[in-house]
């Protein structure tokens, strides 16, 4: 176990450092590596599910169902398929706080649409989802917080929405025709560039990928921004 040397954290009310049962029973991660018992996967539901009460066994048989995992033991499952069994286990656990660590890692295009559609159907706002990921494009339409840490310090913390009212994300065919920006970045069409919206712009689309890399380029600029800014 790893404590803070300092701040506060809680979770539901909740310090996690004194790991109460009450609280571990409504928490289920999900990690980018998976270490898979010598079990069958209904088997190994059936024994997890003692540790949470609001586990859903026709839940999670359904969700295997629908990522195309059959009913096998772990060892004989491919990489993708176990990671597919854990996003089922965690959604089926149906905790009010499930964490993913780079979800879609390994999964192929298929797979990972699957994903996105799962989460959208199974997860709502009596639940907490959170995400860590580096493959933002496979996750951006169903992100409605975003979190950008460098070097365990938070840059921006800040809604999708307030995002969208400070910059504008658009698309130059014409280098030349670049207005001011805060980043900018060429490809084969031109260039894209993120840039400080003006008042009463609001901007449906934000790229997430692209404010991400705006944000490490421009730190401070980011954080002054954002920081003054309430999130939701």
């Amino acid at each position: 176990m790893v404590f803070p040397t300092s701040g506060v954290v809680t979770v539901f009310g909740e310090d996690p450092g004194k790991r109460s049962p009450k609280l571990l029973q409504d928490i289920f991660f999900v990690p980018e590596e998976i270490d898979t018992p010598d079990a069958n996967i209904i088997s190994f539901a059936k024994s997890l599910s003692i540790f949470y009460p609001k586990f859903d066994l026709g839940q999670y048989k359904q969700l295997l169902d629908h990522l195309n995992v059959p009913n096998s033991n772990f060892k004989h499952l491919s990489f993708g398929q176990k990671k597919k069994t854990w996003i089922a286990l965690g959604i089926a656990s149906n905790t009010g706080l499930l964490i993913f660590d780079e979800p879609t890692n390994v999964l192929d295009i298929p797979s990972k649409q699957q994903f996105r559609k799962i989460l959208a159907e199974h997860v709502d706002d009596e639940r907490c989802l959170v995400i860590s990921t580096h493959q933002v494009k496979d996750l951006e339409n169903l992100i409605d917080n975003i979190i950008i840490l460098d070097d365990g310090h938070i840059l921006v913390n800040a809604s999708v929405d307030t995002i969208a009212e400070e910059l504008s994300f658009k698309r130059f065919t014409d280098k030349a025709d670049l207005p001011v920006h805060i980043y900018s970045e060429s490809n084969l069409f031109g260039a894209v560039a993120v840039i400080k919206s003006q008042p009463g712009e609001y901007n449906s689309h934000v790229d997430i990928e692209l404010f991400f890399n705006a944000t490490i380029a421009n730190k401070l600029l980011m954080k002054d921004i954002f920081n003054s800014k309430p999130c939701i």
